[in-house]
């Protein structure tokens, strides 16, 4: 296959800064000539192999997870195509360093790591010039994604205020075949109520208590139509968004562009995969499970969401009915009728419990997580509560009682936070658990002595192909049927399906290819439905999805004053 050819019009310095133009040392003869490169580069012309092998032996170095994610992201300022192709042949090393667990330890150490701005800023005090920044970084750009966040719920570490939302961008890139140069990262910095970013000197953020109410609301209003303007076409990820405001946002904005938020879809579809992998294995119906969700947040409530409106899709059950399936629980205790208002959100009250249903507790004070499973029997557990060992042995043993193969979804991260170590999970249920997690683990040993693979329920498995698949077919929304086209494609293509002792979801490793099958079934269904944006008919998705995909590769370059810049 030849090499594509591309005519560009920078050279000099500029293009030896420039990221997605620089090649180092695999620059050739001919390109060091046409583009003022002579005596700027070492002698030896080196291939992308030669590269990548200078690049991961110096990786090896690094001592610490943190000191690897900074040598990576050092890398990407300067060369897209050898960051990407490195992370690529290293995937399943590399993605929990530049991603899930290490970058959230970068982001909490994101001031005092600080070294080059990435992305675009936009902070609250700027709010009347913020079109004015928004076309100075966007002007001349392609931009097929927008991966925004207001950085106040980043997993397991809260309120950053400045925390920038690369890495999701990157996995997008890396995983989802993504131009990186069609992508931008958008911090809306609204401030922090994290007292330690507050008292430090060295804060690159706004130092100021996060807006609430209507000031936030025209912030972020401000932002999204600016997006809708310039790129109606384009699709925008929210990304750590609150409590407060992920789902109400998503909720607001998801009928008038194309919109989707990892926390609450993209969990919510990756655990509908799981779960639809996992029935195949029990040979029961999505609607015939009854679900307790442990940690009633964004993620938690997205997964009750996911899974109802796949009963009523895919099981032609009424929403109330689906309802009826699920028993949420968080700090507070069981969602039901009696809890004070404040500790029901609105979004929570169609998965609200009546009263009469657990009358025989009532005097007894705090209803538990035993008390729940020893009432409802379910066939599903699944935690996002960050609770650490919240599902005991006690709690475990008495589902598997009632249940001949029990679902348990410690989703969890990171791992130090699962409610359960799926070995124990494992153990205890002598191995007729199907598990998956939200961090990955080792292998359980079944009563046979064959390793058990723990499925990894791993957005990334998933989002990256639900955004593909949305941005290619410029979809003008991203439906709940194109999400649960795609998480049934991710689900048919589950290990255990073929051994009911096997993996519920495909390897990690494998992720670039299963996400290209997402991204096919979620355009598939876009055209089907008639929310795409392009002339195409379903039998030629795959095909155009295959045009579509970048890869990171050295084209051949010409210099041309009117090329790329």
């Amino acid at each position: 296959m030849s090499t594509p050819t591309l005519r560009v019009a920078i050279r000099g310095e500029t293009i030896l800064n420039n990221p997605r133009f620089n090649k180092g040392t695999a620059f050739t003869k001919a390109e060091r000539k046409a583009f003022g490169l002579i005596g700027k580069l070492p002698y030896r012309v080196n291939s992308l192999d030669e590269q990548c092998q200078r690049a991961y032996d110096q990786l090896q170095t690094q001592d610490t997870d943190i000191g690897k994610n900074s040598f990576l992201q050092s890398m990407k300022e300067q060369n897209w195509v050898l960051y990407y192709t490195l992370l690529t042949r290293h995937l399943r090393e590399l993605v929990p360093i530049i991603y899930t667990p290490t970058e959230a330890e970068a982001i909490a150490n994101y001031s005092h790591l600080f070294r080059k701005s990435e992305g675009l800023y936009l902070t609250f005090p700027d709010h009347e010039s913020m079109e004015e920044e928004f076309l100075e970084v966007t002007k001349g750009r392609d931009i097929d994604l927008f991966v925004s966040s207001d950085a106040e719920a980043i997993l397991g570490i809260g309120d950053q205020g400045v925390g920038i939302s690369a890495a999701k961008s990157v996995i997008y890139s890396l995983i989802g075949g993504i131009d990186p140069s069609k992508s931008l990262a958008v911090t809306l910095d609204v401030g922090t109520n994290n007292e330690s970013l507050l008292k430090d000197p060295l804060y690159v953020g706004w130092s100021h208590e996060r807006l609430r109410g209507k000031e936030y609301d025209d912030f972020v209003d401000k932002f999204v139509q600016l997006v809708r303007k310039h790129f109606p076409h384009s699709l925008l990820h929210f990304e750590d968004f609150g409590v407060t405001n992920a789902q109400r946002l998503l909720e607001r904005y998801r009928d008038n562009h194309a919109v989707f938020n990892d926390d609450i879809q993209g969990t919510g579809a990756v655990t509908l995969s799981s779960l639809m992998a996992a029935i195949g294995v029990t040979k029961s119906k999505l609607c015939d499970q009854r679900i307790i969700i442990y940690g009633a947040g964004s993620a938690g409530l997205g997964i009750a969401k996911q899974l109802r409106d796949a009963m009523v899709t895919m099981d032609n059950i009424s929403v109330q009915e689906a309802n009826s399936k699920f028993w949420l629980i968080d700090k507070h205790g069981l969602i039901k009728e009696s809890l004070p208002a404040e500790y029901v959100r609105d979004d929570l009250k169609a998965f609200s419990r009546q009263d009469a249903e657990w009358e025989e507790f009532q005097s007894d004070g705090e209803i538990t997580l035993l008390d729940v499973v020893k009432k409802v029997k379910p066939t599903t557990l699944i935690g996002t509560s960050t609770h650490a060992g919240a599902f005991t042995k006690e709690v475990v043993q008495a589902m598997a009682a009632e249940c001949d193969r029990p679902i348990i979804f410690p989703l969890s991260n990171p791992s130090k936070l699962v409610e359960v170590n799926p070995k124990d999970a494992n153990d205890w249920t002598n191995g007729k658990a199907l598990l998956a997690t939200g961090s990955p683990f080792p292998p359980a040993k079944m009563p046979n002595g064959k390793d058990y693979i723990i499925a990894e329920c791993n957005n990334a498995l998933i989002y990256p192909g639900l955004g593909f698949g949305a941005m290619i077919s410029q979809s003008r929304c991203v439906s709940d049927t194109m999400i649960i086209a795609g998480a049934r494609r991710l689900a048919s293509l589950s290990p255990a399906l073929k051994d009911p002792d096997d993996a519920l979801l495909p390897d990690f490793g494998d992720a670039p290819s299963v996400n290209f099958e997402v991204a096919v079934a979620v355009a598939e269904q876009a055209v089907e439905e008639g929310s795409a944006g392009v002339d195409w008919k379903k039998e030629e998705v795959r095909e155009k999805a295959k045009e579509k995909l970048w890869k990171p590769v050295y084209e051949e370059y010409l210099y041309d004053e009117n090329g790329e810049k």
